[in-house]
């Protein structure tokens, strides 16, 4: 049983430990707990045989409602009997139910009250993927894969496939971009997407596909309004898998550093991946070629009334990512990766 309630990229991440232990044990049931909402994506991409549902929202509510969530899902890990409990998490609650879930061995970043516990010992200053793979050295386990990699399940794939099919995009002829994330302040800003955009269009022929969540929907539609050319915007129309398999689809991933950008590059596709404060050394895409594009640190403070620095999720430094880095990053990604004249036009 493996805890990891965080986010999409952490998840892509933990995939690789999945992947490692497969191989070390062929015969094991993997369960891992996770926010509830990440369940399809994580038992149909293979990432493990079952998952154990958290309803993180619940927990950010009131105290009743925090209690009766982790009694609910204790309840859960108590019907099952784990040989090995690992704790990827590293929080006060990933502990305490990996205390109730029991397991005979645990591996943990901190050691758990009252349970032996081997100790896993992340490389220092190293990248997030060599923290959820230092359980491995602690189980003794090689490290036999190396990066992520996901594929959709075929349904999901063929419905990707028809969507672009019905808005006239064919496969490897257009860029996902991805404008959101998680925090205001790793947002690139939209007229700048929309810029990039039409540089790969009239430098490239591609055309683009805008994706995101649901609450993304505005954002999206404010790169769509500002593009020039014909923007396919399938924002809030797509689950994870689609949206995977979008990616797999697509000749290049143009968006910020968030979970989509490592969906990408699990999925082989090619990164441009923009970055403010986060240190791309530590959550760079991993998986396929790719160019980060990061202000030079530290920089001029670009939103003197709102950047709350060092915390990442009110710092806006990625605003001061100018577009002639990004649209170079492009062109080199693509010629890297298959030739820059990706249709035959030229600059």
């Amino acid at each position: 049983m493996i805890v990891q309630t965080k986010l999409i990229g952490d998840l892509v991440l933990a995939s690789v430990l999945t992947r490692n232990l497969r191989l070390a044990y062929p015969d094991a049931r993997i369960t891992l707990l996770s926010d509830k909402h990440y369940a399809p994506f994580v038992l149909d991409c293979g990432i493990a045989d079952e998952v154990i549902g958290l309803d993180r929202q619940r927990l950010r509510r009131s105290v009743m409602s925090r209690i009766n969530e982790l009694l609910l899902v204790a309840r859960q890990l108590r019907r099952h009997t784990f040989d090995l409990g690992i704790d990827l998490a590293d929080t006060r609650t990933s502990r305490n139910l990996l205390t109730v879930a029991g397991a005979s061995r645990n591996v943990a970043y901190t050691a758990l009250r009252g349970r032996q516990t081997l100790i896993a010992e992340p490389v220092a200053d190293g990248h997030s993927l060599d923290r959820y793979l230092a359980p491995l050295q602690a189980l003794g386990i090689e490290r036999r894969v190396a990066e992520p990699s996901l594929q959709a399940p075929e349904a999901d794939a063929a419905r990707a496939r028809a969507l672009l099919e019905e808005h006239d995009v064919d496969p490897k002829a257009f860029i996902a971009v991805h404008a959101g994330a998680r925090f205001a302040g790793r947002c690139w800003p939209p007229d700048r997407f929309a810029a990039a955009i039409d540089h790969a269009a009239s430098h490239h022929g591609l055309r683009s596909v805008l994706v995101g969540g649901p609450g993304e929907v505005a954002l999206t539609d404010a790169v769509a309004a500002v593009a020039r050319g014909r923007v396919v915007n399938l924002t809030g129309h797509l689950s994870l898998r689609e949206t995977l398999a979008v990616f797999a689809e697509a000749r290049l991933f143009l968006g910020n550093e968030s979970g989509p950008m490592h969906l990408a590059a699990a999925a082989g596709t090619p990164v441009v991946g923009l970055f403010g404060l986060t240190d791309p050394a530590r959550w760079g895409p991993l998986g396929a070629p790719s160019e980060v594009v990061r202000a030079p640190m530290p920089c001029a403070c670009h939103a003197p009334d709102i950047c709350g620095r060092p915390d990442p999720r009110r710092a806006y430094c990625i605003q001061a990512v100018e577009l002639p880095a990004v649209t170079g990053a492009i062109d080199q990604l693509l010629e890297q990766t298959g030739g820059s004249d990706t249709l035959g036009l030229e600059d």
